[in-house]
């Protein structure tokens, strides 16, 4: 079963004329790390909204689990499978105990009381705030907050989570604090992660691309193979990782470097072997 299974589906907002999201097509793998990226107004938040059922699609259709989102009896059961972490977390964090923030969705959910502890307990711990449990929200970093805003949905156990802008927020080291979490979620939890950013380095690690603009899919692919296209990734307002831009520029001086470079490891790398 797939993870996400997007048919052609488009979504309008109220007096605007034009689509959000156009005749938008692709799948998600169980386990897939995917980042979708987008200048703002490309739609990607639209397209997360629709797979969270936040938004239902005017035309066409989203699949999530196995669950078509335009069934209103099941928008719980997509909510479970797919878990949403926005952009700011003082608007994800609703108690004043950090413990009682992960419990919030358990206890809307009718789970009992001695379930909800080994699962507060254990998103806690997933996340690396265990020590914080009894901590006010409100004194904790962004980059904290963030994790108690992950763990609230990891409380939850889905299947997916869609991580809309998450970083966006936060400084360099709590953008690596949070995209270090995700990953570990990703790679060792084998929880499906969708990505949504305009940050270019946070997408070289996913195993695939989506770039939208104008409420289109318009590239697809591993970040390696995006990338390499900078005048196209350009062309949808988009930069490309600081490491591929400066591969380029390299090459432009006529240093032999191959395409494709992504992280300063790999630059290390080449670099070392021109020496």
């Amino acid at each position: 079963m797939l993870a996400v299974e997007s048919r052609d589906a488009r979504y309008q907002y109220p007096d605007d004329p034009a689509y959000a999201v156009d005749g938008v097509s692709f799948t998600v793998n169980p386990g897939e790390f995917v980042a979708i990226l987008g200048h703002n107004g490309s739609g990607k938040s639209t397209l997360a909204k629709l797979i969270n059922a936040l938004f239902i699609p005017g035309e066409g259709s989203v699949i999530v689990c196995g669950i078509d989102t335009r069934e209103s009896a099941r928008v719980i059961d997509v909510r479970r499978s797919a878990g949403m972490v926005f952009q700011n977390p003082d608007n994800q964090l609703v108690a004043t105990i950090v413990e009682e923030d992960v419990a919030f969705g358990l206890e809307n959910l009718g789970t009992p009381p001695d379930q909800i502890r080994k699962r507060v307990d254990e998103a806690l711990a997933m996340v690396g705030m265990g020590e914080f449990a009894s901590a006010a929200p409100h004194k904790l970093s962004g980059g904290q907050k963030q994790r108690v805003a992950i763990a609230g949905v990891l409380a939850m156990r889905p299947r997916m989570i869609i991580f809309d802008e998450s970083t966006a927020m936060l400084d360099p080291s709590g953008r690596r604090e949070v995209m270090q979490i995700v990953r570990m979620l990703n790679r060792q939890e084998g929880i499906t992660v969708l990505w949504i950013t305009h940050f270019m380095e946070e997408a070289v690690g996913a195993d695939r691309v989506i770039v939208m603009d104008e409420g289109k899919i318009v590239m697809e692919g591993k970040p390696r193979e995006v990338f390499e296209n900078t005048t196209q990734v350009r062309g949808h307002g988009l930069d490309v990782p600081a490491m591929t831009e400066l591969a380029a520029q390299l090459r432009a001086e006529g240093i032999d470097l191959p395409s494709g470079i992504l992280s300063v490891d790999e630059m290390v790398v080449e670099l070392c072997r021109l020496r």
